[in-house]
């Protein structure tokens, strides 16, 4: 039984969810080889050598791979999937993209946002925006998972000694071309990696009084996230939207000001270590998760919060 890993990476740097993802396939069992595709620099395929657990590091470094462009990845993968039980990638925007494409052509069900490994053939996913847990037992040859980063500790990034395999590339299926990215800079924590998270939602009343959230993430050196009626709004762009249809988030510490609860919202982030919710509204539903509340209407509290971490 042997485990294919695909590597999260962008701009010559692993992500982070890659460990977990990594973590999630150790308790499979069996070896695990990671599958690092276009990192033109090598700086990732290295650092994947490293990781404790990883048996090998297959690297294609084709160009054409180095957007994650699922046409031309899929090739690629399918070719290698006759050495392994199981495939694996993290949830991500590029994991969502590649893993059903690469299902599709094998003719096998894909298992989605795992949370848990049972056994090598059980997993365990949230359904109904995590209001149930589903256990589910498959009984195809090869097993196309993507996982929930969140609920798995990140892998060692020390130790290991991984044998490094160049591979030939598939080369250009010429199904698509990557255009660009238009992507918003920012000094602060990527959400879904930040220890930190502040978010905002419709009682946030306008996307100016996000102002003061971002100055409380800057004294945390927190993110900033927010509800999907604050996206909807207009209040902030949907980058910043955590819920079920967002990102999902686990950090250490999540205030949530401003909002209600509503089920979509807290799919996405009620796996949070502690989380501490500021609302006028004490019958809102966050109250329900939160391991802190303090009802008050978040104008005064805000203020009050930032005079207090000086």
């Amino acid at each position: 039984m042997s485990v294919l890993v695909l590597c999260d990476h962008e701009n010559g740097q692993m992500s982070p969810v890659t460990l977990n993802t990594i973590s999630a396939a150790t308790e499979i069992g069996g070896d695990i080889d990671l599958l690092v595709a276009g990192d033109i620099s090598g700086n990732v395929v290295n650092e994947a050598a490293s990781i404790a657990n990883v048996n090998k590091v297959l690297a294609a470094n084709d160009k054409i791979f180095e957007n994650g462009l699922a046409e031309n990845l899929t090739p690629l993968m399918e070719s290698l999937s006759v050495n392994y039980s199981h495939i694996m990638a993290s949830a991500t925007t590029t994991g969502k993209n590649v893993m059903p494409r690469l299902a599709a052509h094998l003719d096998v069900m894909q298992i989605s946002d795992i949370i848990k490994v049972v056994d090598a053939n059980t997993f365990q996913r949230p359904i109904y925006a995590g209001n149930a847990l589903s256990t589910l037992e498959s009984s195809e040859a090869i097993k196309i998972i993507t996982v929930r980063g969140t609920a798995f500790e990140a892998a060692t990034v020390k130790g290991g000694s991984a044998a490094i395999e160049i591979l030939q590339s598939t080369g250009d299926a010429g199904l698509s071309t990557y255009i660009k990215s238009e992507l918003s800079s920012s000094k602060r924590p990527e959400l879904t990696s930040a220890p930190i998270v502040i978010s905002g939602g419709r009682g946030m009343q306008d996307g100016a009084n996000f102002t003061m959230l971002e100055k409380i993430a800057d004294k945390l050196g927190a993110a900033v996230g927010a509800s999907r009626a604050a996206v909807d709004a207009g209040f902030v762009s949907n980058e910043y939207q955590v819920g079920q249809t967002g990102k999902v988030v686990a950090p250490d510490l999540y205030l949530a000001v401003g909002i209600s609860g509503a089920i979509q919202h807290l799919a996405g982030m009620k796996d949070s270590k502690i989380i501490v919710a500021i609302n006028k509204d004490d019958e809102a539903p966050i109250f329900q998760v939160a391991d802190y509340g303090l009802v008050a209407d978040l104008f005064d509290a805000v203020p009050e919060l930032e005079k207090e971490l000086g």
